[in-house]
């Protein structure tokens, strides 16, 4: 009877959000806690272990889930309109298109901007509509042009360890997702702009594109995986003359340096992102998770050459239990093109 209390409630939540996959992943998982934390504390065996209470445990355990269901009462009615302030999201054909949206400040990468992208990655992270992500930059100017600095000037050095843990968080997800995350670099992309397109999987870049890292002009340095991945993506020579000078390069030293893959007219950059995620749409998704993870289990494995290609070993041994598997090499013999479902 209680569970079907609370399981009501919290439908009734959902309903006024829409469908479940516009329910803000913060907000769900609040609901979720409570709900967790109900069912617990009715599975406890033993009795009110305090003296002073005048109640049976039963009682006790009623007058706790009063408070539960009172708190999920008080919660304001989620709804489709609690979206992205900084963000423009949306789905089609199976493409996740993400729009960093503060033009004004040539899109500069805020606090605020890192969670609501944190948000929206765990959101679609299991949706099946969403097979890849393409993130841009508003505007023919910039993708983003560095970090809001008047946010952290008058930062302690405890705030600014724990802005720069949560940007690490958020962008290693990024780098983790398992689905293929694309850069549309569309402008400059400077400071935690360069390092959120490092830590995407493929990086695009229009023929008007800047990079670099330019902190040490503030007597600071990057603070969300820059120093790392520069040196993972064009070597530590030049990722250390970069780093240490904050110059800036254009798209064409980027590809030669190999920090972007394709370097593109600004008005086919899209497209041609779109051509590269339709072909990866044709192969196994399993598959192309795991190849994430193998190659992410290269730069993450501590030096220990040995883990990563154990990844390998271990995340190939999967793939031979998936329908994909089966499918993938059932039209290779009947030659003809596989379905491939993602199971």
């Amino acid at each position: 009877m209680e569970g079907r209390l609370i399981q009501t409630v919290f439908q009734d939540q959902l309903q006024n959000a829409g469908s479940h996959s516009e329910v803000l992943f913060s907000q769900r998982m609040l609901l979720q806690e409570i709900i967790l934390s109900a069912f617990l504390l009715f599975n406890q065996k033993q009795r009110c272990k305090s003296s002073r209470c005048k109640y049976s445990a039963l009682r006790c355990k009623y007058s706790a889930l009063s408070n539960l269901v009172t708190t999920l009462l008080s919660l304001p009615k989620i709804n489709i309109s609690m979206r992205p302030e900084n963000l423009l999201v949306e789905i089609k054909d199976f493409i996740l298109y993400i729009t960093i949206n503060r033009p004004k400040s040539l899109n500069a990468l805020n606090i605020k901007t890192i969670v609501e992208l944190d948000d929206v990655f765990e959101e679609y992270m299991y949706n099946d509509d969403v097979r890849g992500v393409i993130i841009t930059g508003s505007g023919e100017k910039a993708f983003i042009a560095g970090a809001d600095i008047s946010e952290f000037a008058d930062f302690t050095p405890d705030q600014g360890k724990t802005m720069s843990e949560n940007g690490h968080d958020t962008f290693d997800k990024i780098e983790s997702y398992p689905k293929p995350v694309i850069a549309a670099v569309n402008g400059y992309a400077l400071g935690g702009g360069c390092e959120l397109a490092m830590a995407c999987h493929i990086r695009i870049a229009s023929e008007n594109a800047i990079f670099g890292q330019p902190e040490v002009n503030l007597g600071i340095i990057p603070g969300y995986g820059g120093t790392q991945r520069m040196a993972e993506l064009i070597g530590k020579g030049k990722a250390l003359e970069l780093l240490m000078t904050g110059d800036s390069i254009n798209a064409a030293m980027a590809k030669e340096l190999r920090l972007v893959n394709h370097v593109v007219p600004a008005p086919e950059l899209i497209s041609k992102c779109e051509e590269i995620l339709r072909k990866i749409f044709s192969k196994g998704p399993l598959a192309i998770s795991k190849l994430i993870q193998c190659v992410n289990a290269h730069y993450r494995s501590g030096g220990y050459v040995g883990d990563s290609y154990q990844t390998e070993i271990n995340q190939f041994g999967q793939c031979l239990e998936t329908e994909d598997f089966v499918e993938g090499t059932s039209a290779f013999l009947e030659k003809r093109k596989p379905a491939f479902k993602g199971r």
